[in-house]
């Protein structure tokens, strides 16, 4: 960039977008990146501030931060994203689709440390709508060298993509309700509409609510009927905690070949369950699912939905963030938890 005064920039090309803002009122380019400066709008520059203005004067090796900008984007958009800008050097990368946010840390962490390019992104795991910002890339200054950009995409190439949406995938779900006081009819089921209103919030698509009493023999026999079924996900709910008659999860531990945990680093949702027979799984909920609306369940079920199958380390990894501040108005995701 030429650095020029502006009486002196008549017929020049702005190099840059030059930003006006009204407080109150407006925020936003006055004049765009391209426009040849004219006389009349020496007055407007001179009302806005400027009395100095970058006009384009690049050099070979050197880019401008309109198309950085979208070869970073360009070079760290996967699967289900699009980028809209660039508008003031900034380009912001959308979700094509509602689905599960995945960022890949390492590359992110090393294309930020290139001197002078940044790349910013919502927290990996989170459930984002379609046509939301997760991410937003600049350089610093108005130009930069080739070079750097390059780098950005090498490394975007060597350690794979960088910021991708996952599609939720509407798995068939099964739910079992567990509880003599239910299932003989005591007291009326409050947790099935409860987990009903998750499965459709989230996509899935429900099978039936079923009910057994407190017997392993006769959950494990509910759980194998939805098994059979060909019922991709089961959930046990209630009977979790280290109670006498709360033998949930031992049904659970019968019925699987695979148990990732029982327990979770996660307020609310110590005694929450994850389990796998072959691929379908089975979720032990404990009753925090009842009276909370956001739990560990809300952690986890999302990327169960978009075909991940996870470890005892997700779980684990979970504890950062993993404390619930029970916000009187809650604004999940948007806030720590899970983050």
């Amino acid at each position: 960039m030429k650095k020029v005064r502006v009486e002196d920039a008549v017929g020049a090309v702005l190099g840059h977008d030059l930003t006006k803002i009204v407080p109150g009122e407006f925020k936003g380019p006055a004049f765009k990146k391209g426009h040849i400066i004219k006389k009349e709008d020496i007055p407007i520059l001179k009302g806005m501030g400027k009395n100095h203005i970058y006009v384009i004067d690049l050099k070979e090796h050197q880019i401008h931060e309109d198309e950085a900008a979208l070869r970073i984007g360009n070079a760290v958009g996967g699967e289900g994203i699009y980028l809209k800008g660039p508008s003031e050097g900034k380009v912001s990368l959308r979700a094509k689709y509602k689905g599960l946010l995945k960022i890949n840390l390492e590359a992110l962490e090393t294309i930020n440390s290139i001197e002078l390019i940044i790349l910013a992104t919502l927290h990996n795991n989170t459930l984002v709508k379609k046509d939301e910002q997760v991410a937003g890339t600049r350089i610093i200054p108005l130009v930069t060298e080739k070079s750097k950009i390059e780098r950005v995409e090498d490394i975007s190439k060597k350690l794979g993509t960088v910021i991708k949406i996952k599609r939720l995938k509407p798995k068939k779900i099964g739910i079992v309700v567990t509880g003599t006081e239910v299932y003989e009819g005591r007291i009326t089921d409050k947790f099935g509409p409860i987990l009903k209103n998750k499965v459709e919030n989230y996509g899935g698509e429900l099978v039936d609510i079923r009910y057994a009493p407190d017997d392993s023999s006769q959950i494990e026999k509910v759980i194998e009927e939805f098994l059979k079924e060909d019922v991709e996900i089961v959930f046990a709910s209630g009977g979790m905690s280290v109670d006498a008659d709360d033998v949930t999860p031992k049904a659970i531990k019968n019925v699987s070949d695979n148990i990732v945990t029982y327990g979770s680093p996660v307020l609310p949702g110590a005694m929450f369950m994850l389990a796998y027979r072959g691929k379908k799984a089975i979720i032990g909920i404990p009753a925090c699912g009842m009276y909370y609306k956001t739990t560990v369940f809300d952690l986890v079920f999302p990327r169960i939905l978009a075909g991940e199958i996870l470890s005892r380390k997700d779980i684990i990894s979970l504890a950062h963030g993993g404390l619930c501040l029970n916000c009187d108005i809650c604004n999940y995701p948007i806030c720590p938890f899970g983050k």
